[in-house]
């Protein structure tokens, strides 16, 4: 059958529009690939994201402590920092029952605890776009050796569920680009039975009770690594205030707990304050805590804004996590073998307490602890700047790490270590830094030339000499 003029020249158009769509398309995103399945870090690998960089997590959970059951969604939105084809995204365990880019359903995949997503169409680098993942299961905490050799993360209570997720578990309840390195800022929405709380990150927009069930949701405007989010659900006491500074407090406490000697509320707000002192302004919106009944989880957590105790050991543990609210939290490692960065320094404040409160000197805390320890003990085995992944919460990278900062200090002088401390702070305010960096800007301040410390006491697996000797 031949086709009529008319028909030809409106056949001639489309293919012209065909084409000019083509080429547009082939423009827009030329050479587009799979971003990597990590970013790269030695100790995780696939942790983290390639090809895009996360910009902001609205995430929705409702929680059936009876089953164990979480239903999530989650909207991430990101930008390309390449031309993609595919990406990926992590979340462990958990069914994923869509994916979205854009709005559009998207083909996606799983190896492992991967999520490779392949839109229908290629994603510019530059450009901003959203990945909406809808899923559902039984989040179980992970466990191993890396954390003392507790379990971490998502973890069952008598009446709700305690979150703390460093290194490695945030994904085991929200899909995310899971390492520090991937920092964004987050709405989280949280739906649990009536008479239960849920606590999370930045301030309270809003709360109420409908239908049975509760509901909060939670806003953190300054950039947070994913391991620091959390989803705490339980029964609670909370108080509320303002430091004697001025920054609003927020502290959830269980109240099966027996009240023992620590006034988390007044020593939080006291520290909060101090420490804005001496490390440079409170980097976040709201300060606290959650004291929840945890007897499984061996551990504390510098939760963004709230630390998470699973009990309130004493007064020096909450001087240390809420140190990490610039330690960790608002500066926060490149990589994780720079976690000394964080631990050390959290550390150390506890030193500087004991000193601003007059019951111990830094430096008798430092040649206390390490007389303590023989030249032949295993803690001096441990190299604190890159101390592997297995033994990277080793308590040499938390008490040698502090000695370098005491050792630092006895070196350059009060004067330039106390400019040095929010100078750090304020250079890398919610951002990522590493030990190069605080080398350099350590040297910078001291006008001294630094390098045999930082490897005496950071790179080596014996006992250095005390200064001076």
């Amino acid at each position: 059958m031949a086709l009529s003029r008319s028909a030809r020249r409106t056949s001639r158009w489309l293919a012209l529009a065909t084409a000019v769509a083509s080429a547009a398309t082939i423009a827009a995103a030329p050479g587009a690939s799979p971003g990597a399945p990590g970013i790269g870090d030695p100790y995780f690998p696939e942790l983290g994201n390639g090809g895009f960089d996360a910009l902001h997590y609205d995430l929705g959970v409702s929680y059936h402590p009876g089953s164990g059951r979480l239903d999530g969604r989650t909207t991430l939105a990101a930008r390309a920092t390449q031309n993609l084809s595919a990406f990926h995204l992590d979340l462990q365990k958990l069914t994923v029952d869509s994916v979205r880019v854009n709005g559009r359903r998207a083909h996606f995949a799983r190896s492992g605890d991967e999520i490779s997503v392949r839109p229908d169409f290629p994603l510019r680098r530059g450009k901003k776009f959203t990945v909406t993942v809808a899923y559902h299961g039984v989040p179980k905490p992970l466990s191993g050796p890396i954390v003392f050799g507790s379990d971490y993360g998502w973890m069952k209570t008598r009446d709700g569920v305690f979150v703390a997720c460093e290194p490695n578990a945030a994904s085991t309840w929200f899909p995310s680009s899971d390492h520090p390195g991937d920092k964004a800022t987050y709405d989280i929405r949280i739906d649990a039975p009536k008479g239960l709380t849920g606590v999370s990150n930045g301030r309270l927009v809003n709360s109420g009770e409908a239908h049975g069930r509760s509901y909060a949701h939670w806003r953190e405007r300054r950039p947070m690594a994913t391991y620091l989010a959390t989803a705490t659900i339980g029964k609670f006491d909370v108080r509320t205030g303002t430091t004697p500074g001025g920054t609003p407090i927020y502290v959830a406490t269980d109240p099966t707990l027996p009240t023992g000697n620590v006034d988390v509320y007044g020593v939080t707000a006291e520290a909060t304050d101090y420490w804005s002192k001496v490390f440079g302004p409170y980097p976040f919106e709201e300060t606290g805590a959650i004291v929840d009944d945890m007897p499984q989880a061996g551990f504390s957590l510098e939760v963004q804004s709230k630390p998470a105790y699973s009990a309130v050991r004493n007064e020096t543990t909450i001087v240390h996590e809420l140190a990490h609210q610039w330690f960790g939290d608002s500066v926060s490692v490149r990589q994780w073998k720079n976690i000394w960065l964080n631990e050390g320094f959290a550390s150390y404040a506890q030193w500087l307490w004991a000193e601003h409160k007059g019951t111990l000197s830094a430096h008798d805390a430092f040649r206390k602890a390490y007389d303590a320890r023989p030249a032949g003990d295993a803690f001096w085995k441990v190299k604190v700047a890159d101390p592997q992944r297995d033994t990277m919460f080793a308590q040499a990278v938390y008490t040698r790490g502090a000695m370098t900062l005491q050792t630092l200090r006895e070196r350059i002088g009060d004067k330039a270590f106390f400019k040095l401390l929010p100078a750090w702070t304020s250079a890398h305010r919610y951002g990522n830094a590493d030990t190069a960096q605080f080398i350099a800007l350590a040297e910078k301040i001291s006008g001294q030339q630094l390098d045999d410390l930082f490897a005496a006491w950071l790179n080596t697996d014996s006992k250095p000499p005390l200064p001076g000797e």
